[in-house]
């Protein structure tokens, strides 16, 4: 087992050589001269970015200009980060009814700086998904924010703009996903068994039940809030929630299968919060094969015995699904630890990592416990068994209320953890985090910076249209291997509460290889031509070469 993980090491790593850009190349320099703690061993580097944002990040979307929008919630006093120009946020149901603080922020990517926003309502458990045009549209809450829709266009100016009666139900642990059309679907949330649209039309100005998620609800617990929703190239929505999943026609309102549950039985929904993502669709394939991956949890009574002080062990499995199989059946795997509240984040080259959490108790108010330093990166491709690779490890827990995002130049982006009711820094187990922190996966390594490939054109942010043959030229410092070379493209997602909504990467394959000059090259491939397959909007693209991706560019898919 030691040899068979140093192989796929050797096969894993990479330079941190960025594009030509002058930008970062001077802001990496300046991180390395900057003096924050760095770790890094065999398998991925931690670095911190910022000792504090003054905010706990309970909530994550990047956005096609490279800044990240957080915000964490208003009811839970003063954050560490003061409003400008004397604004303060009033709201009777918050504990502080003046508030002159920040909970919301824009993070540069590039400069590695942020400034405040303002959230006008309670943007606490919320959820939220981007339109086609790149305006970030969030939903729901808690108290003054249950029905709000907020819009936050990218632009280095902009703030928060607030719809007050945008939705028809409360929504609070929901979960959103963008539609063909560019419409939002809004699923579910507490004691909320059924969906609705935003924006809506005079059809869909009322509210649609969900019997599923009455059904896999558990009384005086739930295990079925943030439910796993993902887009099929069929049109359908794949539903997961507590053990069992559906795949839902939600023009018609109808079930279209039901798969069996998992195995074990165990609940992955929060609060026995697991994680899941849809792994990569090939689309050079004759027919694209979809299949589901959910890992981590809490076993059936590990809430309520949390709230009694004992805190059982979490979920060692995964559960993999080939939903597009006739007769589709899970298959059990065993993580290197136990894990709840695990972000699951899907990488440039079809990998997934798995980050954050811990391995005992559950999610809510301080009843996690045992936090998991490690990520473990999750080879898709690779036989069963032998797909698990733990990672090197960061030194501050994130816990409940964390949260992971991959960024464009292939790190990923970690923040949050507030188990508490409260900012409390001093006087409890897990303190309030303010924290950012980047873990530059081992497709970074410097040793391979002779295999990592650099986009040379289409020129970033690059606009394509459904169907279209796309040509991308790239170099290798190295000799290339024609056969390995891929094109990906990745719709960043919005992640909060171990759950990444609208995530999915495609793998466009490559043809056409083609010698442009000395280390020059160029691929073709063809941008999909179905909308349930790539819903118009912006992704991140990405030439892979050997399991090592180049740093991504901007494309809007139109």
């Amino acid at each position: 087992m030691h040899t068979h993980q140093n192989q796929i090491k050797s096969t894993s790593k990479a330079a941190i050589m960025y594009n030509p850009s002058i930008i970062l190349s001077l802001f990496f320099a300046l991180i390395l001269c900057s003096g924050l703690p760095l770790t890094e061993a065999a398998g991925g580097r931690w670095r911190l970015l910022q000792k504090s944002v003054g905010i706990a990040a309970m909530h994550m979307q990047l956005l096609r200009n490279d800044r990240v929008v957080m915000f964490d919630r208003t009811d839970f006093g003063p954050s560490n980060l003061s409003l400008p120009g004397g604004k303060c946020l009033r709201d009777p149901k918050a504990v502080i009814k003046v508030d002159c603080t920040a909970h919301s922020i824009e993070y540069n990517v590039i400069a590695n700086t942020f400034r405040p926003l303002m959230v006008q309502s309670d943007v606490w458990c919320s959820s939220g998904s981007v339109f086609t045009d790149g305006t970030l549209v969030q939903t729901g809450g808690f108290n003054s924010g249950e029905r709000r829709v907020r819009t936050f266009e990218p632009c280095s100016t902009c703030d928060w703009k607030e719809i007050q009666l945008g939705l028809l139900a409360r929504r609070w642990y929901a979960t959103n996903h963008i539609l063909p059309d560019g419409r939002q679907i809004i699923i579910g949330g507490r004691r909320q068994f059924n969906y609705e649209f935003y924006p809506k039309s005079a059809a869909t100005q009322k509210l649609f039940n969900l019997p599923f998620l009455a059904e896999t609800n558990d009384n005086n617990i739930e295990n079925n809030l943030y439910p796993f929703v993902f887009l099929q190239p069929d049109g359908n929505l794949f539903i997961f929630a507590n053990n069992r999943a559906i795949l839902f026609d939600y023009t018609k309102n109808r079930v279209v299968k039901t798969f069996p549950a998992i195995p074990d039985g165990e609940p992955r929904c929060y609060p026995s919060t697991g994680s899941a993502v849809m792994l990569p669709l090939k689309l050079d394939a004759k027919s694209i094969e979809v299949e589901v991956l959910v890992c981590g949890g809490a076993p059936k009574g590990s809430y309520t015995k949390a709230n009694r002080g004992v805190f059982v062990e979490a979920l060692k499995t995964c559960a993999r699904i080939k939903i597009t199989d006739r007769n589709p059946k899970w298959v059990m795997e065993t993580m290197p630890q136990p894990r709840v509240m695990v972000d699951m984040l899907l990488l440039p080259n079809g990998n997934v990592l798995l980050i954050n959490g811990g391995s005992a108790g559950t999610a809510g108010w301080e009843l996690g416990r045992k936090p998991v330093l490690n990520p473990v990166l999750y080879h898709t491709n690779n036989p069963l068994g032998r797909r698990f690779e733990l990672q090197n490890p960061t030194t501050i827990p994130r816990m409940y209320h964390s949260t992971a995002i991959l960024l464009r130049d292939g790190r990923v982006l970690v923040g949050g953890s507030n188990p508490n009711s409260l900012y409390n820094f001093t006087g409890v187990l897990f303190p309030t985090e303010l924290s950012l922190e980047a873990f530059s996966p081992s497709y970074l390594d410097p040793e391979f910076s002779f295999l990592r490939p650099a986009i040379q054109y289409p020129i970033s942010p690059a606009k394509v249209r459904h169907g279209q043959a796309l040509k991308v030229g790239f170099t290798v410092p190295g000799k290339v291997a024609p056969t390995k070379v891929s094109v990906t493209i990745l719709s960043p997602a919005f992640n909060t509460h171990s759950f990444s909504m609208n995530q999915r990467l495609l793998n466009l394959g490559s043809r056409a290889f083609r010698l442009r000059g000395s280390s020059k090259y160029e691929v073709e491939v063809t941008i999909p031509g179905s909308l349930n397959v790539a819903p118009s909007g912006y992704y991140i693209l990405y030439v892979v070469h050997q399991e090592i991706p180049s740093e991504g560019i901007w494309v809007q898919i139109a």
